[in-house]
């Protein structure tokens, strides 16, 4: 039966679990999050987005840099702990990741994971170029990874590997846009080793997180062979050479600590 619009969208789902999707915002029950000791508090988990502030803090860690430890913290995002009232606290919108710099006074709460990234490079002056020219095109990659990745995970992601049925018309359309993306960067990185020059950048930390996994094959089963990734050959060996990177592979083993024992 086809779909009829209505004129006034209406939620019929309706249900009490904590962590179903609803559309209202804010805290749905009372939470006391845990609070170590390291300068950093992060709250989180391993995936895409999860995963670039762990890779972050641990390629400073690799550089020497003082003051970059971290407690880190699952948020289960299926079990609804991004609505818990702490964590709206630090992040209104309840997504992970979500990070809390308690080396300031008063305590400063950071959100949104390319928010993040940049905080930390400006604040131990690492992974992002000093100057104009190379900053400008460090933070043109980064905000286009924030922009285009919506379209790979919760679109082609989404319809490839999560929908309850097959659909050709989204299918299609977000397999168009991904290739598309997928073309520019290995177009990209055909002219460059890193994605904003011949410096390794939080651009490619978060480019990497996305669209790296997704060209080793790591986001969605079948997809290597559906997105004919062989062909993104500068892509490819991008990908491979940022994987094997010390601190993009501590953070990737990076362990969760349980929000309660």
């Amino acid at each position: 039966m086809a779909y009829e619009l209505p004129k006034v969208w209406k939620w019929e789902d309706e249900n009490d679990k904590k962590g179903g999707n609803r559309p209202t915002a804010g805290a749905r029950f009372e939470q006391k999050l845990p609070v170590g000791d390291a300068p950093f508090q992060l709250y989180s988990l391993g995936t895409p987005n999860g995963i670039k502030v762990t890779i972050m803090l641990e390629e400073l860690k690799e550089l020497g840099v003082e003051g970059a430890e971290y407690d880190l913290y699952k948020i289960n995002i299926g079990e609804g702990d991004q609505f818990g009232s702490d964590f709206v606290e630090i992040n209104p919108n309840s997504k992970i990741p979500a990070l809390v710099d308690q080396s300031q006074n008063p305590r400063l709460n950071i959100f949104e994971s390319g928010s993040i990234l940049l905080y930390l490079a400006e604040k131990f002056s690492q992974l992002i170029p000093t100057d104009i020219h190379g900053r400008t095109e460090t933070l043109n990659w980064l905000f286009w990874q924030i922009g285009s990745g919506p379209y790979v995970g919760g679109g082609f992601g989404h319809f490839f590997a999560y929908a309850p049925e097959p659909m050709k018309y989204p299918i299609d359309r977000f397999t168009m846009e991904t290739k598309r993306q997928l073309d520019l960067l290995d177009k990209t990185l055909a002219e460059r080793p890193y994605i904003a020059g011949d410096m390794y950048t939080i651009a490619d930390i978060a480019i990497w997180s996305w669209y790296g996994r997704l060209a080793l094959g790591e986001l969605y089963e079948g997809s290597y062979e559906f997105l004919n990734m062989d062909e993104y050959t500068h892509l490819l060996e991008w990908a491979r050479r940022i994987n094997e990177r010390p601190g993009v592979q501590k953070g990737l083993a990076a362990d969760y600590q349980p929000l309660e024992d």
